[in-house]
Parts: C-alpha cells; structure tokens; sequence
C-alpha cells in the first residue's frame, strides 16, 4: 500500500514568498493547503499546483477553522507566512493600523499554530510549524510602522511554542528573510536606484529571492533539521551582520599589528 502523501498548509500563498512556499512543498512531495484572504489567489495558485485553495482570515478564530475542517487529513507542515505592513513613521501612525498589523501578523501565526497543534497532538505524533518573520524583527528598520515589532515577537513566540510542544513531537522554527526581490517588497524594488544601491550593501552582492526563503523553510520542515526546533534562521546574504562592515574605514587600520 502506497502511504498518502504528506499535508502541508502555507498561509499568505496567494502570491509572492507564499505562492512559492507553497510551490516548493508541492515538488517536495506534499499535497498543498493554499491558503489566502483573497480566494481567487488561492484557487489560482491551488489550480497550478494541484492543490486545495483554503480561504481565511487568519486573525479570526472561526475563519481558521472553518478552513481548517475542510481539509481531508491533519497537516504535517504549517507554514505562517501571512502577514501585512503599514508603512510610516510612528508619530503619525493610527492606532488601528498598529492593531491590524499586530492582529494579521502575531495573533494571525499564534491562532493557526495553535489550531494545526491541536489537530496534530490529537492525531498524530510530531509535525512541523514554520514561521515567517524577518530581519526587521533583528535589525529595526525607519517607518516600518508595527512591522518590525510584530515579527520580533513571532521569534519569540516561536521559541515559545517549541519548547511547549516540543514533548509532542512538534518542532517550531521560523526563518526571518533580508532584503527579498518578492511580495511586499516588490514596490521597493521597482526603482533602479533603491535596488542597485540596496544590492550593493548585501554581502554576497545580491538580493534575495522567494525561492531562496522557500528552500530554508522545506529544509527546516525536512528531516535533515529533525533535531533543529526554536531557531529563527536569518536568511539574508549577510546584510543584517553587515552593520560595521558597511561604515567608513581607513585603510591604515587593518595595518595596525602587521609586520614584514
């Protein structure tokens, strides 16, 4: 008899780093849940990859299960990469665009991790939940509004639910992207200026791309990282411990100590 294919659901797959998440779990061997606010993304997305399109609103306890219940199997992997910015400064920002990001983005991966971790310790043993968080939550950035406040605290959540579910089988990591050429960034870099003076400053010379966040997930969800739980795996070329390489340096420093 031929086991039934692993189960995984990618939130936010709609498009952009989710679409490809989800695209990544699909060549991996996984039957895909594409879940999205926007149903007709999902169903898209779902269509090309042979998947099942889940519509919900991940800050919304029903709307999760709602979804969740149609699904014919427990998933073996939950990927949270929903998550929304409200960019601006602080002293201008609303307070109900504060909530909002805060609500998607925080209570949105606490509310699905804990709906599939219930499932999974009812069903199963083990399985595997990644999150989505970002160098933002490393290295704050100017104007990101909540944003950045958000996903520090999705590292720690993370961290959270990894060693409270850990004696379950359930390892929780999350994988925080840098400079990424996809979803919400793609406004940024549709200027030349801004993405050839961003790309200079990443180490390894290039920016990211949807595919490079996708393959760290499926590598974390995978048995190779078996042994891995409560890590937040920066995925960044290098920028974010760029800080004192990127600073003017004269050169008759690194001649200091030096001699023939």
């Amino acid at each position: 008899m031929i086991p039934p294919a692993r189960l995984a659901v990618v939130t936010g797959a709609g498009r952009g780093i989710g679409e490809a998440i989800a695209a990544a779990a699909t060549e991996a061997g996984y039957r895909v849940g594409v879940l999205d606010m926007d149903g007709e993304a999902a169903a898209a997305v779902a269509a090309r990859l042979g998947g099942q399109a889940l519509t919900a609103d991940t800050s919304d306890e029903a709307s999760i299960e709602r979804a969740l219940d149609r699904l014919d199997a427990v998933p073996d992997l939950l990927v949270n990469n929903a998550g929304i910015v409200r960019f601006g400064p602080l002293l201008e920002l609303m307070a109900d665009e504060w909530r909002k990001a805060v609500d998607v983005n925080l209570t949105g991966t606490f509310l699905m991790s804990r709906a599939v971790a219930r499932r999974m310790i009812a069903t199963k043993p083990g399985g595997s939940i990644v999150n989505i968080t970002s160098m933002n939550g490393v290295a704050p950035g100017p104007n990101a509004g909540a944003y950045g406040a958000t996903k520090a605290a999705i590292a720690l959540l993370t961290q959270q639910m990894a060693i409270e579910w850990a004696p379950q089988g359930i390892r929780v990591n999350a994988v925080a992207p840098g400079l990424i050429d996809a979803g919400m960034s793609e406004p940024i870099y549709a200027d030349p200026a801004t993405r050839q003076a961003r790309e200079s400053k990443v180490p390894l010379g290039r920016l990211g791309t949807a595919t490079d966040i996708a393959e760290a997930v499926l590598w974390l969800a995978g048995d190779g990282a078996s042994y891995i739980t409560g890590q937040n795996l920066l995925v960044d070329g290098g920028v974010t411990m760029s800080m004192i390489a990127n600073l003017p340096r004269p050169a008759s420093v690194d001649s200091v100590g030096h001699t023939d």
